[in-house]
């Protein structure tokens, strides 16, 4: 049977791997990005309208689209709700702008590290990497303008509020050189923004696409996965005018239109008086668990590696000090009952040195978080031992 050659490009998803394996109900898992069950709100369908059974409109529903674009606009945003289309979860938002700019070879700059599932989106459309190293406070303008004015990519993809996976939260100098660089350079800006309601400490938050106006092309996402009920994929991607018409033309031949009735909860979700009550109680419950996973790394990491307390966010990005075999590491932690997701999955060009890790916190109980990091620091030793001392390890 002969099938597409882009299927060549489709590598196996190791979050998808690991989330089969972390099913076991024994399982500690840090790998995937779940929120936790107990602090979904509910859904409530009692009220759903009748009328949301029949098939509905490719951008989505007009009440949905008009709370999204007042959000964004009272972001600093300007945004009509003719600007936004409601997605199958924000990870169609990466695939319809895949489909929309991306021909085999063709440059799209991003992070480094970067979200693994949208590499993955790019990569199986024929995409090219321009990587951009992150720092704390985010990737260094200068590099961006010499990159835009050197390589020329189709856009620019950024997740600037507790980036996944390195929980970096760019800084407002940041935001706005960059910013600034993409109106020079008139390139495109694909903001992703799933976790900017997961704030436990205060800091800059003003989107990118907020400081260009109309200078440049550009586009923000956003999901109700991380803040509401993620089975329902709702999410979004609002974009200028050059831009949102065509994603709505791939839409509606990719899937028609997003669930109405996923639509319809996360306007009432929205509207609701308890809106901004559970977001207050998101937040402590996460932080608590951020905290916790603090403390875990503090009593258990602190020889064996480096990291950054996230000020929002899911994830930490965890650098150990002696490079490691991150799969053969994987594999030992595994055999362990713990998982991660190895570092080096997150760039688009893996480095050389391997030895980072990304640790979720927010689907693991706290003794979990401590026991499990307890296990995975016994594991990191155990695997940097020279091999016959190693077997020795294994056999206690």
């Amino acid at each position: 049977m002969q099938f597409s050659e882009r299927l060549d490009r489709l590598t196996s998803s190791l979050i998808r791997e690991l989330l089969a394996l972390t099913q076991q109900p024994d399982m500690i898992s840090f790998a995937g990005g779940l929120p936790a069950a107990g602090a979904m709100p509910p859904l409530a369908l009692a009220n759903l309208p009748p009328a949301l059974r029949q098939y509905g409109t490719t951008d989505g529903e007009p009440e949905l689209r008009a709370a999204i674009a007042r959000q964004l606009t009272g972001l600093g945003r300007a945004c009509r709700p003719d600007q936004v289309l409601v997605t199958s979860g924000s990870q169609q938002g990466l695939d319809l702008v895949a489909k929309l700019f991306i021909d085999p070879g063709t440059e799209v700059a991003v992070e480094a590290p970067s979200y693994l599932a949208a590499l993955q989106a790019f990569r199986f459309f024929g995409a090219e990497f321009a990587e951009l190293p992150l720092t704390a406070h985010g990737i260094d303008p200068q590099q961006l303008r010499e990159t835009l004015r050197r390589r020329r990519p189709a856009f620019v993809y950024l997740i600037p509020t507790f980036q996944n996976p390195s929980g970096v939260c760019y800084d407002a100098a940041t935001r706005t050189a960059v910013a600034e660089v993409l109106r020079e350079t008139g390139v495109a800006l694909l903001e992703d923004e799933p976790y900017r309601e997961l704030v436990y400490e205060p800091c800059e938050r003003t989107p990118i696409c907020a400081k260009l106006g109309d200078a440049a092309p550009w586009m923000v996402m956003g999901s109700f996965s991380k803040t509401g009920i993620p089975g329902l994929r709702i999410g979004y991607i609002a974009a200028s005018d050059d831009i949102h018409p065509q994603l709505v033309r791939i839409k509606q031949c990719t899937d028609l239109h997003t669930n109405r009735i996923g639509q319809w909860w996360a306007n009432e979700f929205l509207q609701s008086a308890d809106y901004l009550g559970h977001l207050d109680r998101l937040r402590a419950y996460y932080r608590a668990q951020r905290d916790a996973m603090q403390a875990g790394l503090e009593t258990h990491f602190a020889d064996l590696a480096r990291w950054n307390r996230p000020h929002g966010g899911l994830f930490f990005w965890v650098e150990l000090h002696e490079a490691l075999d991150e799969r053969a590491l994987l594999e030992r932690a595994l055999a362990r009952k713990v998982a991660f997701m190895p570092g080096s999955a997150f760039y688009a060009n893996p480095p050389a040195r391997q030895g980072r890790m990304r640790l979720n916190f927010s689907h693991s109980t706290p003794e979990q978080i401590d026991r499990g990091l307890r296990v995975l620091a016994e594991t990191v030793r155990e695997t940097s031992l020279p091999a016959g001392r190693r077997r020795i390890a294994d056999q206690v």
